[in-house]
């Protein structure tokens, strides 16, 4: 099985070998995209003269292609709530504002107008490379904004020109306006906590079970639907469960005998379910 030009790859790693992971990744020839940090609260250190693990690092590349494959974001977009509210220009549909300055407070090309365009949608706040886990050893590490704050999220400049007032191309950037930036700061980012003992399934003896809410939502971020999904190191297959739910297609290798008999059941009573 060959990956498509354009097609992503998710590789989870240690804190120590991330750097390895990565390199090895680039030396195959992918483009590294991101790193997702996935961030609990629950986790031991494996010894007194280690940190206590707290995240997970997940390396985020692509394959080289001719045009660019663009990342899922409309799927994955998180959510509003009372926690987690737009910023009131998306509420009231303002989405342009006219300006003489620049983000620097400069004055742009030729003192000409410029069109800055709010962006953001109404669907969910743009999808972050942070995951979280929800407790509240982790939600309190995130400041609260208040509210309070100026800012202009995602703003895009038509018009500005190259630099030298032709016209020619995008500037992104836009004068500093002041807008509520809402509160509940970590309601902002996707959140998801380790896997329950039920989810697991009877008898599951992986020590690294991963959410199937996790799976699912970096799945949907990288595999378009009707796409396949392919876990080279299937554990206890939490990928496979994520893919069934997602009515992606899935192709699995484990090469430790128990676990695969683990993961089987778990994707059989998925596909039961599913059906």
């Amino acid at each position: 099985m060959v990956l498509k030009p354009g097609g992503y790859l998710l590789a989870f790693a240690g804190t120590r070998t991330q750097h390895r992971m990565a390199c090895r990744i680039e030396d195959a020839g992918f483009e590294i995209r991101d790193m997702i940090a996935w961030i609990y609260g629950s986790g031991m250190p494996k010894h007194k003269s280690c940190l206590k693990p707290a995240i997970e690092p997940i390396t985020l590349a692509r394959k080289p292609a001719k045009k660019a494959t663009l990342l899922n974001i409309e799927d994955c977009r998180i959510p509003y709530s009372a926690d987690n509210p737009p910023i009131p220009q998306l509420t009231n549909n303002k989405r342009e504002v006219n300006s003489t300055k620049t983000m620097f407070d400069g004055q742009s090309t030729n003192n000409s107008k410029t069109k800055a365009v709010i962006g953001g949608s109404l669907d969910g706040r743009y999808p972050s490379n942070i995951i979280h886990d929800g407790s509240d050893e982790v939600v309190s590490l995130f400041p609260n904004s208040n509210g309070a704050g100026k800012s202009l999220p995602r703003v895009k400049i038509t018009g500005y020109g190259d630099g030298i007032g032709t016209g020619k191309s995008e500037y992104l950037g836009g004068e500093r306006i002041p807008f509520d930036a809402g509160s509940g700061s970590a309601a902002r980012f996707f959140y998801c906590a380790k896997s329950s003992r039920k989810e697991r399934g009877e008898g599951n003896s992986h020590p690294t079970v991963k959410p199937t809410a996790l799976m699912e939502y970096l799945i949907k971020l990288v595999t378009p639907e009707g796409g396949i999904v392919m876990d080279p190191f299937l554990g206890s297959g939490s990928t496979g469960v994520a893919a069934v739910n997602l009515g992606r297609g899935f192709v699995r290798i484990e090469m430790d005998e128990n676990y695969f008999n683990i993961a089987q059941e778990r994707i059989g009573k998925a596909q039961q379910s599913s059906s």
